[in-house]
C-alpha cells in the first residue's frame, strides 16, 4: 500500500479475533429465501435442482479450505462449515471468515445457476444473497451437539414442510385448513397423517430431504443419520 498523509484512517480500523484453540463454525443462511423461491417457483416441500445446488457451493468451498475444515452441513437455505480448532484460516478473524466464506459461497450460486436451472434466467431485481456469522465452540462435545441441533431441526422442519404441502397439494387444503389440521401434532402423528390422508410413507422420502446434506474434507457427499454416526464423522479431531 502505497504511503501518504492519509494513512493515519487505518488506525479506526479493528480487529476481532476469534478465540484461539476453538471450533469454529461458520454459518450461512439465505436472505428472503422466502421471496427468492417463490420468485423462481421452487418446488415445494423440496426442489431437489435448489438443493443440489446449495450442495455444489458448499462443496466448492470446502474443497477450497480442506485444509482448516472438518465438514460442512446444509439443509434448505443454509449451510454449517466447521474448521478445525487450530486452523489459523485468515489468523482467525472474524471479518476475514465470515465474508470471504460467504461470498465465495454465494458467487458460486451464481456461477453454478444454469447447471441446474438451465432454462430459468436469473433476475437482477432477484438475485441470491446471504448473511454470515461465525461462532465459537469450546470443545468436540458442544461441536457434535451443534451439528446434532442442525440435524434435529432439518428432520422437524421437512416432516412439517411435507405433511403440510401434500394436504395442500393432494387433499386440496387451504394453507389455513393444513396449519389447523397440523396444530398441536407431534412427529408420529404428523406421519400417521401423511399416510392416511396422502398415501405416502414418509420412510420412502429422499434421504437428502429427511437428513439433509453432510460434505467430507475430501469433498465427499453424505445423507446420513449424522447423531449415529457423529462419533465416525469427529474421529481423529479431538
Amino acid at each position: 500500500m502505497a504511503k501518504s498523509r492519509f494513512e493515519y484512517v487505518r488506525q479506526f480500523e479493528s480487529q476481532n479475533l476469534l478465540l484461539p484453540q476453538t471450533y469454529i463454525v461458520v454459518r450461512i443462511d439465505g436472505k428472503k429465501f422466502h421471496e427468492f423461491s417463490k420468485f423462481y417457483n421452487f418446488n415445494k416441500p423440496n426442489d431437489e435442482r435448489a438443493l443440489k445446488l446449495m450442495n455444489a457451493c458448499a462443496k466448492n468451498v470446502v474443497l477450497t479450505y480442506k485444509t482448516d475444515m472438518i465438514l460442512a452441513f446444509g439443509e434448505s437455505d443454509e449451510y454449517s462449515f466447521i474448521l478445525k480448532k487450530d486452523s489459523q484460516l485468515y489468523n482467525r478473524r472474524y471479518d476475514k471468515l465470515s465474508t470471504l466464506i460467504v461470498s465465495l459461497f454465494t458467487s458460486n450460486y451464481v456461477h453454478l445457476w444454469p447447471k441446474f436451472f438451465p432454462d430459468v434466467q436469473l433476475s437482477p431485481k432477484h438475485l441470491p444473497f446471504f448473511d454470515s456469522r461465525c461462532v465459537c465452540y469450546p470443545n468436540i462435545a458442544t461441536i457434535k451437539d451443534y451439528l446434532s441441533w442442525r440435524f434435529v431441526d432439518t428432520h422437524i422442519n421437512n416432516l412439517y414442510n411435507t405433511v403440510f404441502w401434500q394436504l395442500i397439494q393432494v387433499c386440496g387444503m387451504t394453507n389455513q385448513e393444513a396449519e389447523d389440521k397440523l396444530s398441536g401434532t407431534v412427529s408420529s402423528e404428523k406421519q400417521e397423517i401423511l399416510f392416511t390422508d396422502c398415501k405416502i410413507n414418509y420412510n420412502n422420502e429422499p434421504e437428502m430431504y429427511k437428513k439433509g446434506s453432510l460434505i467430507t474434507k475430501k469433498g465427499e457427499l453424505l445423507h446420513i443419520d449424522v447423531i449415529k454416526q457423529i462419533d465416525e464423522l469427529f474421529k481423529g479431531f479431538e
